[in-house]
């Protein structure tokens, strides 16, 4: 063979050796790239995740709500989910308190004294009216009645002259059992 084909054939291998290095250093730097976006999907994960509800935030709840003695007053678990921000007055103090430091996924059981939650009832909030206000639409009692601004209230009793209607929350001077299943967190 002569000595150009020889030198032709080593100029050959080494481009070949340089360009499969090069292939190599590109395989390596998307492997390091991959590893690197991997990461950090997963520290954003594991913040989302492991982020906990603060005071300001918006959150998104399951729960069911019961008496001491076990009857259930109300659920939305597989309904609408309540939505609330924490901190702004929008529902009873001690539910509001519950959540705080809550991850999403988690759930927590409560119990709520009515402090915390509707109040004591109010004896100023049970009030006797003239049956004579009702006209010919005699309440009975255990029915609600409405006040022409839309407060309403419970009938707990009713005689020949007087009607007697509480205008307490069905929940005040209630201890209240809830079991709180936090789903979301917007900040």
């Amino acid at each position: 063979m002569d000595e150009t084909m020889v030198s032709k054939e080593q100029n050959k291998e080494k481009a070949a050796k340089v360009k499969s290095r090069g292939n190599h250093n590109i395989v390596y730097m998307a492997v390091a790239v991959i590893v690197v976006v991997i990461a950090v999907v997963a520290f954003l994960e594991y913040s989302v995740i492991n982020a906990s509800a603060a005071v300001g935030d918006t959150v998104s709840v399951y729960y069911t709500g019961s008496f001491t003695n076990g009857t259930v007053f109300g659920t939305n678990v597989g309904g609408t989910p309540l939505n609330f921000t924490i901190g702004a007055g929008q529902i009873i103090p001690g539910f509001n308190d519950a959540v705080i430091g809550m991850h999403v996924g988690q759930t927590k059981n409560v119990t709520i004294p009515p402090s915390e939650g509707y109040g004591y009832v109010n004896q100023s909030k049970i009030i006797s009216v003239p049956i004579s206000d009702f006209g010919s639409n005699v309440p009975k009692v255990g029915g609600l009645v409405v006040t022409s601004t839309g407060i309403e209230g419970k009938v707990t009793a009713v005689n020949t002259t007087n009607v007697t209607v509480d205008f307490n929350s069905p929940l005040a001077g209630k201890t209240l059992l809830f079991s709180i299943k936090l789903l979301a967190i917007r900040k």
